[in-house]
């Protein structure tokens, strides 16, 4: 085993590398025995983890290269053996993904021509993973990186009064459909088309909701912008504002489905300040300032894993061209 960085900013993402393929049975294969760390089958799979633990508690992200994972079952064995239960729903996500296996999704389905901006998983839920798991499966012809951002490093390039006006928090604002309109219904989001069964889920996560009377939902969750991250106990990044924004989508997207509706109430979802005041532009434009000054995007290759710890580091998705598939578990 050996490990280098990639560093931009203040975001430094360790890639692991790894000498040996896996069997079917997620040790090292037979032939890879006495050659570095594939020697001692369950032993060395052991050191792997080890080293990989070590240097997420350091940087907040790895890629571990050279595992020769080559489908989702290998995947879910792998990420299995480290130790955490994996999620195995996605109930309240607001991104459009697909199950593959138990506690396996796929990363996204939105469309490749799109980038998608950096975000810390879920940190709109009143629950969220703490690690992230991805693996390529298939590398892209061109982009399809995830790349990463500490979240220190991104709150400490904001001005003082940015963060002061994300200190007090973001409301999330929601609008799902209930069969028929734009983004995720509320059954596709809650998995379920039982409504006691949603009242319940959101009850539990102190969210705000209504139903419409053409059976829609609505759903506002106040949640802090800021955190304390517990692998270093300062103040990180914590939110997805830019991301929930209008702004955030591709121009003639956002042109079109403005003109669909009458006010931002209606948008499948967005977001505001505390205050209910909305977000401004120069606020939004230096926080994806400050990410793209602490971004660093490593290319996939087939059998990759990256490990991301959530609260600590942001991720994304480059836009891409060719096949690609990356799937992602998370814990």
């Amino acid at each position: 085993m050996r490990d280098e960085r990639r560093t931009t900013g203040g975001t430094t993402l360790a890639v692991l590398h790894v000498d040996g393929d896996f069997t079917a049975e997620g040790d090292f294969s037979p032939d890879q025995v006495g050659k570095g760390a594939g020697s001692g089958g369950s032993d060395s799979w052991e050191a792997v983890r080890v080293r990989a633990d070590e240097l997420i508690a350091e940087c907040g992200a790895v890629l571990v290269r050279g595992l020769g994972i080559a489908d989702a079952a290998a995947f879910h064995r792998t990420v299995s053996r480290f130790g955490d239960s994996l999620i195995d729903s996605y109930r309240g996500g607001n991104t459009p993904r697909a199950t593959v296996s138990d506690g396996v999704f796929t990363s996204t389905e939105y469309p490749a021509r799109y980038d998608i901006s950096l975000h810390n998983e879920m940190s709109y839920a009143a629950q969220w993973p703490t690690r992230l798991y991805f693996c390529c499966l298939d590398a892209p012809d061109t982009g399809g990186a995830t790349p990463v951002c500490d979240g220190e490093a991104l709150l400490g390039a904001l001005s003082p009064e940015v963060r002061a006006r994300f200190a007090d928090g973001v409301v999330y604002h929601q609008f799902l459909h209930g069969g028929f309109g734009l983004g995720k219904s509320w059954q596709a989001t809650f998995e379920t088309e039982d409504k006691a069964v949603v009242e319940e889920f959101l009850t539990a996560s102190e969210a705000e909701f209504e139903w419409t009377d053409d059976g829609g939902l609505k759903v506002r969750q106040h949640r802090p912008g800021i955190r304390k991250n517990p692998r270093t106990g300062r103040d990180a990044w914590f939110n997805q504002a830019d991301q929930w924004h209008p702004s955030n989508l591709p121009p003639e997207e956002a042109e079109t489905l403005l003109d669909l509706i009458d006010s931002y109430d209606e948008l499948p979802h967005w977001i505001t300040y505390a205050d209910g005041a909305p977000l401004t532009d120069e606020d939004l434009a230096e926080v994806r300032s400050a990410q793209r000054a602490h971004r660093v995007a490593e290319p996939w290759a087939a059998g990759d894993i990256m490990i991301v710890d959530n609260m600590s580091v942001l991720h994304g998705r480059q836009a891409f061209t060719g096949t690609r598939k990356v799937v992602v578990s998370m814990t």
